[in-house]
């Protein structure tokens, strides 16, 4: 890039090509001299030096680039016409603050006899139109140094003359992260920025010769991560400059927020070249959105066209977060519009300081003190609409001549705007620090420890005011550790300094106009705040709640949605047995098994023991059912007692008929082993008893049917003697052999893994059944197991013998019973296993009582009818007849 256009025959198509050639010159001997070969060629100035910048001479100057313009010129792209007459627009205020803290700061280091001594500072401070071309141009007007004529054979070495006023060695400016980008990566000089903040820009590799007295942006977008954490704001809009600036810090949002729950509902960029489309566009995605919380990173420019674009809206109900480029500004806290729209903003901003004699020296500022300064002067026609009476005439354009003549009376003592309001200095104090750093670094640089130190070659290794070099300067600026006038520690890591914020608030005044009020500070990654004395939007009367949902209560668990950001999420009840005792828990945690979870799934509760009780309705109806088996039982034992000389009683050995009916009542007392709570005896003898009893009772049947086969063998002739085998003391020793192997099983089976009372936690609810458990699946195996095969067995003899020829056959009623007994039993197997708790108990005592029932009746019923209802058939003959 270059300060120089130069015609020859033919005009250059573009600036810019042309500005890059001849910047290279004074890196590249052999380009210069090409240039020189370049006939019929004439070269002149863009702009003029004194129209477009402040200007004072000293021993050693220092650059600096601010833009207090805001409009640039209308320029034809095709052709570069004349560009002297053309030049930026529209004075910026706040801009001008800046630029009057280095002169002050300037002026007060020249008073200063400690600090370079015997050098007097000087500064040359041009406009850059807050546009990247503008900056480059007036930057390389800076370097290069400012001579009247176009000379391509002078080498403008920084620092040096260059036919007229210096080349600087570097440069105070570069508002904008991109600007501080382009000078620092085009011009060699050092380049120290007051206000360019990106992240990026830290990157020693990439900008070596880049300094500044501004914070990183990283700083600020972590600690309005960490507001958005300790509000607990879950669902946040973001809009931001499509620049470093503001996509930058999205990103590092976002990294600090991660894991915390917080999402991005969206974000929408703002263009300077199209910002009301972009505002447009912006304003109705915050009003579509649910996001309640709006973080904002941009200029405070673009910021008032959306707030205007919002009040068109009627989007009144936002919270804003602002980044530090437009919390503090006066334009938006007066706006009308931006009271309507954005009360309660919350944001950071540059720490601010004050600057003893500042605020003086503004309001003593007056065009005929500094007839030189054409800022000034613009300024002054601006604020007072009349012309300064100054001898220079010069540059009156027609605007300016139409203008009265100032009285001489203006003055900016009662003056109120922008430009005089020093109560809160920012970017003002970091253009003053910045100053004070690079006198620092000179100071350094200027000391001599050794009067006769002298280089190898005999020369001074002392340098002097007129061969600075940014070389040199850099390793002293990156070296300087002083305190400013205001007690401060200034030092720089890196290109940094250390990291420090305002947290500010806007807050409505009675009469309806919004103030700034400091509520914290950011000191590198501690917050301190006072959030008691934040006032919300006008919306909301306590801290806003922004969620894409509600939260999810205790109880429930977040679910996230197929496609959808994570703070966009179902609550999912926790399933039984599972709680969730905190809000917008993302798991439910499985209670312990003695506990279970309450019915609202907030707590774990004691789960409470169940078991098959006497007292209870199905206790009690099984009991009864007993009770009555067992009286049944006893009644017909009477009757057979009573006639135990009939025939009917006296058929089938009547010995093995009391017998029966012994174990039948005992299989129907058994089953009330099986009420009750569980115990350590009760779960070895309930399942003893029952296996004893029934064994005892399928024995004696079997003894019977065996008998009745035998009986009806022997009448045949030769097999008289085969009753001789089945007399009463085979028949009770098979008994009691058939018994006595089932006693053998449950001897073994209790000695060497009895059931143990346990609770059933495997079954889910808040209540647990206490059961006998079944230490040894095997024993109780063999004792079900035995009683099936000797039920089999008498099933299938008593099949064999139901048609022998008998007019009263007690086979058929074996037949029947066991058909039931096996019925019952085949059912029980499945029945028992599926059944849950408790009804797994009552599922075993309903067959031991079904099957006992069925024993009792198939074998007794028929007999007691006969012997209570028809005595005339208890007779042998009628017994024996066919």
């Amino acid at each position: 890039m270059s300060w120089l256009s130069c015609f020859s025959m033919r005009r250059w198509p573009s600036s810019a090509p042309l500005m890059l050639l001849v910047g290279l010159v004074s890196r590249q001997p052999g380009l210069r001299v090409g240039l020189q070969a370049i006939h019929a060629q004439t070269c002149h100035r863009w702009g003029t030096s004194t129209s477009r910048g402040l200007f004072q001479d000293g021993d050693i100057v220092i650059g600096g680039l601010f833009h207090f313009h805001y409009t640039p010129p209308a320029i034809d792209h095709k052709f570069i016409d004349q560009p002297d007459n053309k030049e930026c627009t529209g004075l910026e205020q706040l801009p001008l603050q800046y630029i009057y803290a280095m002169v002050f700061a300037v002026e007060e280091i020249n008073r200063n006899s400690r600090l370079l001594p015997g050098v007097r500072l000087g500064y040359h401070i041009r406009d850059s139109c807050a546009m990247h071309p503008w900056a480059t141009q007036a930057a390389l007007l800076l370097v290069s140094g400012d001579s009247s004529t176009c000379n391509l054979t002078a080498t403008p070495v920084h620092g040096f003359e260059d036919g007229g006023r210096k080349g600087v060695p570097l440069i105070i400016g570069g508002a904008s992260s991109k600007t501080a980008m382009i000078l620092s990566r085009v011009l060699g000089p050092l380049s120290m920025s007051y206000q360019a903040s990106c992240p990026c820009l830290s990157d020693r590799r990439r900008f070596p010769n880049f300094f500044r007295t501004v914070p990183s942006d990283i700083y600020q977008a972590r600690a309005i991560a960490r507001l958005a954490i300790y509000f607990k704001w879950k669902w946040i809009g973001a809009v931001v400059a499509n620049n470093d600036y503001g996509l930058v810090a999205v990103k590092v949002f976002q990294e600090e927020t991660r894991g915390s729950g917080v999402c991005l509902a969206f974000v929408e960029t703002l263009n300077r070249q199209i910002i009301k489309d972009d505002a447009r566009k912006a304003a109705l995605a915050i009003k579509a959105s649910s996001a309640k919380v709006i973080l904002v990173f941009s200029w405070y420019t673009d910021v008032r066209e959306l707030f205007l674009q919002l009040a068109e809206l009627n989007v009144t109900d936002r919270q804003f977060l602002a980044s530090e480029a437009w919390s503090t500004s006066r334009n938006l806290l007066q706006n009308p519009i931006t009271s309507k729209v954005a009360s309660g903003v919350l944001g950071t901003a540059l720490r601010s300081s004050s600057i003893v004699g500042f605020e003086d020296y503004i309001r003593s500022l007056t065009p005929s003190r500094r007839p030189d300064d054409y800022i000034l002067r613009e300024f002054w026609e601006k604020q007072f609409a009349c012309r300064p009476v100054l001898s220079d005439v010069t540059n009156i354009t027609e605007w300016r001549a139409a203008l009265p003549l100032c009285s001489g009376e203006e003055t900016l003592k009662g003056v109120d705007n922008l430009f005089t309001d020093t109560s809160q200095l920012r970017q003002a104090y970091n253009a003053y620090l910045a100053v004070y750093a690079a006198a620092h670094a000179l100071h350094d640089r200027l000391a001599c420890p050794r009067v006769d130190a002298v280089s190898r070659d005999g020369s001074s290794t002392c340098s002097t005011p007129t061969n600075i070099k940014p070389a040199e300067l850099l390793r002293h600026l990156n070296n300087v550790n002083f305190t400013t006038p205001q007690k401060e520690r200034l030092y720089f890591e890196g290109a940094d300094i250390p990291a420090k914020y305002d947290l500010v608030n806007w807050q409505m005044t009675p009469d309806g106009l919004l103030k700034l009020v400091l509520i914290g500070q950011v000191q590198g990654y501690e917050i301190l705040m006072n959030d008691s004395a934040v006032q919300w939007s006008t919306a909301y009367t306590q801290v806003p709640t922004s969620v894409c949902n509600e939260n999810c209560p205790p109880g429930t668990r977040m679910a996230t949605r197929k496609g959808e950001p994570i703070c966009c999420f179902d609550c999912i009840p926790c399933a039984e047995g599972e709680i969730s005792n905190l809000t917008d828990s993302p798991t439910c945690d499985r209670c312990p098994l003695e506990f279970w979870s309450n019915a609202e799934r907030t707590v774990c509760v004691l789960r409470q023991l169940d078991f098959l009780a006497f007292n209870e309705t199905l206790g009690i109806t099984l009991s009864a059912v007993a009770a009555s088996g067992t009286l049944v039982t006893t009644a017909v034992f009477v009757v057979f007692l009573y006639y135990k000389h009939t025939p009917v009683v006296r058929a089938n050995n009547s010995e093995l008929s009391f017998l029966l009916l012994l174990s039948l009542k005992l299989c129907f007392l058994c089953s009330l082993l099986f009420i009750g709570r569980p115990s350590v005896w009760s779960c070895r003898f309930q399942q003893a008893a029952f296996g004893i009893s029934f064994v005892l009772s399928v024995s004696c049947l079997q003894v019977k049917t065996i008998v009745v086969l035998a009986a009806f063998r022997s009448a045949r002739p030769g097999a008289e003697t085969l009753m001789k085998w089945f007399g009463p003391g085979q028949q009770r020793a098979s008994v009691c052999v058939f018994t006595c192997v089932q006693i053998i099983i449950c001897i073994i089976w209790l000695s060497l893994s009895p059931p143990v009372p346990k609770p059933d936690f495997d079954t889910p609810g808040l209540r647990v059944t206490l059961k006998c458990d079944m230490a040894s699946v095997v024993g109780f195996s063999l004792v079900l197991g035995y009683i099936g095969l000797l039920a089999c067995t008498c099933l299938l003899l008593a099949f064999l013998a139901r048609n022998l020829p008998d007019n009263f056959n007690e086979a058929k009623l074996i037949t029947f019973s066991m058909l039931i007994f096996c019925a019952v039993w085949v059912a029980f197997v499945p029945a028992y296993v599926s059944s849950p708790g408790k009804y797994m108990v009552a599922v075993e005592i309903f067959a031991i009582l079904a099957s006992s029932y069925g024993l009792l009746f198939c074998i007794f019923a028929p007999k007691c009818f006969i012997i209570l209802l028809r005595p005339e058939k208890n007779t042998k003959k009628h017994l024996m007849a066919r």
